[in-house]
């Protein structure tokens, strides 16, 4: 018993001691959103728990249609859909032209659970537009993407678990629009030496951070055309996925 408390003892003091370095970390760098206990706020910077706590709106959808709101992220809200046990949606945004946001999205009609809208305009604004200024010298104008919504198991395999897409969960970027007219594609450009590829990288890396599960051509074959991005909630500290 006596050996329990001590070890007890041990873990209590390296969790308080680990927390607060944690605390002392976030006040040095003025922070808070560095705070497992700070409110996600879509105005501020992303901290290191930004991505746990976006995964967590898929609990609360309420809350994060007011962070939409609040953040000037302009949008309209589909109808519920079902197409069968396992698929469909509810809670399903569609982002529209002006607010917060300057990135359009090609097809426009993209229906995404709030999430991963939440998500994306977190991206663009943290991620895409400031890698694509450094390292491109233009603005990102557009998104392309392969789609959100789809009906299927992971990899279209019968026996598979269903895909984040059967619930709109999830959006595969295949590339980007610039002002200067260029089009950085994930299919062509991810192998590049130069600006673009590092681009890509970059935002690719960034995603990370974001979304539960991120997956690019270093994944497998079936994605050398694209990210997958999605808001897979596998519990309050379940793991994510970046590759």
């Amino acid at each position: 018993m006596r050996a329990l408390r001590r070890w007890t003892t041990l873990v209590v003091a390296l969790a308080g001691a680990a927390m607060l370095g944690l605390l002392l970390w976030s006040m040095a760098r003025r922070h808070p959103q560095d705070m497992p206990w700070a409110p996600l706020d879509l105005g501020q910077p992303v901290g290191l728990f930004t991505g746990r706590k976006l995964t967590a709106l898929t609990q609360d959808h309420a809350q994060c249609l007011a962070l939409l709101e609040r953040a000037g992220i302009r949008h309209n809200r589909l109808p519920d859909r079902r197409d069968g046990p396992q698929c469909g949606y509810d809670d399903v945004v569609r982002f529209t032209g002006g607010g917060a946001r300057t990135i359009g999205y090609r097809p426009a009609s993209l229906g995404l659970s709030c999430p991963v809208a939440a998500s994306l305009a977190l991206w663009e604004w943290d991620s895409v537009q400031p890698a694509a200024r450094d390292l491109l010298g233009a603005q990102v104008v557009a998104i392309d993407h392969l789609g959100s919504y789809n009906c299927r198991r992971i990899s279209g395999r019968s026996s598979s678990d269903w895909s984040e897409h059967a619930s709109a969960n999830a959006i595969d970027v295949a590339g980007f629009r610039l002002s200067d007219g260029r089009r950085i594609s994930v299919a062509r450009d991810w192998k590049d030496d130069g600006p673009a590829g590092r681009f890509l990288h970059r935002v690719r890396d960034d995603a990370c951070r974001l979304f539960a599960t991120t997956l690019s051509p270093d994944y497998n074959a079936a994605h050398a055309d694209h990210f997958h991005l999605d808001q897979a909630y596998r519990g309050p500290m379940g793991w994510r996925a970046c590759r």
